[in-house]
C-alpha cells in the first residue's frame, strides 16, 4: 500500500484518503508514514470502504486506487487536462515482462472502450458530485466496480486516460495466469446472469 500512496504523492495528489477495513497489520502506520491526508476506519468490504473514504473527499474528482495500484507521474495531469471528463479510468500496466500480460492489458483496455466497464484496479475516477448523486458504490462484497460502471455508462461513456496505472502481477502469478483469467471471465458472466454478488465472492475468494 505504501507504493500506492507514494505514487499518488509523487503524481501531485492534494488529498489522499486511506480507508481501512479493520486491518491487523501495520496498514495505518504505513499509511501515515507515506503521507496520507486522512485515514478513516471502515467496516470491511471494498464498496463500503471506498464510500467511507469518499465521504471525506472535497476535490472535484474522486479517484479510487486499490492497495496494489501505482499512479504514473503524469496521471493526474492527464485528468486535469480533461476537466470536462465525467468519469473514466486509466490504461493498465501489469508489472511483469511476460507477453501474456500485454494481452490481458489489451483486453482490459478493450473492455473499457467497447463495453464501457472499467474494473476497480484501473483507477476509476468520477466527478464527486455525480458519485454522491448516484449514492456511491453498491455495498456488495464483489463486483462493486462493475455495478457502478453500468450505472455511470448510462450517463456518459467512460474516458480512458493513457496513464499508465501499474498493478501487481501477484494475483495471476499465485493462481496461474490462465486460471485467474478464466475465473475473472466466469465471475463476470455469472454476475451478468444474475448470480448474487455474495455467492460470487465466496467462489472468488474461496470462502
Amino acid at each position: 500500500m505504501a507504493k500506492s500512496v507514494l505514487s499518488a504523492v509523487a503524481a501531485g495528489a492534494t488529498e489522499i484518503i486511506v480507508s481501512d477495513g479493520g486491518s491487523r497489520d501495520r496498514t495505518l502506520e504505513i499509511a501515515s508514514e507515506a503521507g496520507v491526508s486522512r485515514i478513516v476506519r471502515s467496516l470491511p468490504g471494498r464498496g463500503v470502504q471506498m464510500n467511507s473514504g469518499a465521504q471525506l473527499a472535497e476535490n472535484k474528482f474522486v479517484l479510487f486506487l486499490h492497495a496494489d495500484n501505482e499512479l504514473s507521474g503524469h496521471a493526474l495531469e492527464q485528468l486535469c487536462d480533461h476537466e470536462k471528463a465525467v468519469w473514466g479510468a486509466f490504461r493498465q500496466r501489469i508489472d511483469s515482462p511476460r507477453m501474456i500480460y500485454r494481452l490481458i492489458e489489451w483486453g482490459n483496455q478493450w473492455r473499457v472502450q467497447w463495453r464501457g466497464v472499467p474494473f476497480g484496479d484501473q483507477g476509476i475516477f468520477v466527478r464527486r458530485s455525480l458519485f454522491e448523486k448516484l449514492g456511491g458504490f453498491a455495498e456488495i462484497p464483489l463486483m462493486e466496480d462493475v455495478e457502478i460502471s453500468q450505472r455511470l455508462r448510462e450517463i456518459e461513456k467512460p474516458m480512458l486516460l493513457q496513464g499508465p496505472l501499474t498493478i501487481s502481477a501477484r494475483r495471476w502469478e499465485k493462481r496461474g495466469v490462465l486460471r485467474q483469467t478464466v475465473t475473472n471471465w466466469l465471475i463476470q458472466l455469472s454476475y451478468f446472469r444474475g448470480v448474487p454478488a455474495e455467492q460470487l465472492a465466496r467462489r472468488y475468494y474461496g470462502g
